[in-house]
């Protein structure tokens, strides 16, 4: 779709063409030729990022997996480089599938691993990515025991009708789900008991200096409430500071994520 926008703006000779549009189009155009490429050439791999409890030993509770894209040039690319271009894209659900191959791979690779993987409600209904995943389950180890799916606010309202079905069919092979940026203002918490989200991970717009920001201390204690209230965990994301820990520990979050802890690795 970018690239037939960019040859309409190439080839019109009657259009007065738009710098910023033409800018935009060939941006688009560049980043689906380098996830392509980089997906065909099996340059794709998972950092993982560790979620620690917040009980003062801060043990690994489990990992996020993110997916990483190599460039031709050799360069690593974190999803946030290239995902809000693709997610609406056949090129997304090929992400989603890479992403959810390679969490597989490292689940029966590794028997004590929990990891979690981002993954968008479209792809729920993809068939590719669902073939992959029901393989996946029938792994004589039960992966599924192990494998957190996250899904965004934004993402799991657009189709809350397809999640609310899939977390019931996954919930008897033990599969979980986490709400990623809960609070972000998407959510109508009257779905949340239709939902079967294990946990939630609360936006880190409300983490950042929590502890001087007694508008967000608020906010953040009445979400760790309503997530305990419907029996999930409550984690803060992005905390970058031990006062920011201590602060949200404080209020009883459960578990803890951010580069306090350690930035995404490509080891475990």
């Amino acid at each position: 779709m970018q690239n037939a926008t960019l040859r309409s703006i190439e080839m019109s000779d009657h259009a007065v063409v738009d710098p910023l549009q033409y800018a935009m189009a060939s941006q688009a155009a560049g980043v689906n030729t380098m996830v392509r490429n980089a997906l065909v050439a099996g340059r794709a791999q998972l950092a993982f990022h560790p979620v620690v409890t917040a009980d003062g030993s801060q043990s690994v509770a489990f990992y996020e997996g993110l997916v990483r894209l190599t460039g031709e040039e050799g360069r690593v690319i974190p999803a946030a480089h290239f995902m809000s271009a693709i997610e609406g894209t056949a090129l997304g659900r090929q992400v989603d599938c890479t992403a959810l191959r390679l969490a597989l791979q490292q689940l029966r690779q590794n028997p004590d691993l929990r990891l979690s993987v981002n993954v968008s409600a479209r792809s729920i209904g993809d068939g590719e990515w669902r073939r992959i995943l029901d393989h996946g389950l029938l792994d004589r180890d039960a992966l599924g025991e192990r494998l957190i799916f996250e899904i965004s606010e934004t993402s799991a309202m657009l189709l809350h009708e397809n999640v609310i079905r899939f977390m019931h069919e996954m919930q008897p092979r033990g599969v979980g789900f986490a709400l990623d940026g809960f609070g972000a203002g998407f959510t109508a918490f009257r779905y949340l008991k239709d939902f079967l989200f294990d946990l939630v991970k609360i936006d880190k717009g409300f983490v950042k200096g929590v502890e001087h920001d007694p508008d967000n201390q608020v906010l953040i204690e009445a979400l760790i409430a309503v997530a305990h209230q419907f029996e999930m965990f409550a984690v803060a994301d992005g905390v970058e500071t031990a006062d920011e820990a201590a602060f949200l520990t404080s209020l009883g979050a459960d578990c803890l994520q951010g580069y306090h802890f350690g930035v995404p690795t490509l080891t475990l």
